[in-house]
């Protein structure tokens, strides 16, 4: 599923090599982002050591794969 911006509604662009924000071109705007679990969308606890970052679901799905993160418009 394709991100798109809230304003424009042109495709958002990850940024950052956490993928924790997204950038729209045309708005010049950036988002923040969400991970959320593939299994129950509940918000993902982020884990960072050592310059590693691991995705952790509180609801009983344990540690998700980076692969799996769904990733949504953070809502403030």
């Amino acid at each position: 599923m394709e991100l798109q911006c809230p304003t424009c509604h042109h495709p958002l662009e990850l940024s950052g090599t956490q993928a924790h924000c997204a950038h729209c071109a045309h708005c010049h705007q950036d988002l923040a982002l969400e991970a959320r679990c593939p299994d129950c969308h509940q918000p993902l606890e982020v884990l960072k050591a050592c310059g590693a970052v691991d995705y952790f679901c509180q609801h009983g799905h344990g540690l998700i794969s980076k692969k799996r993160v769904e990733f949504t418009l953070a809502t403030p």
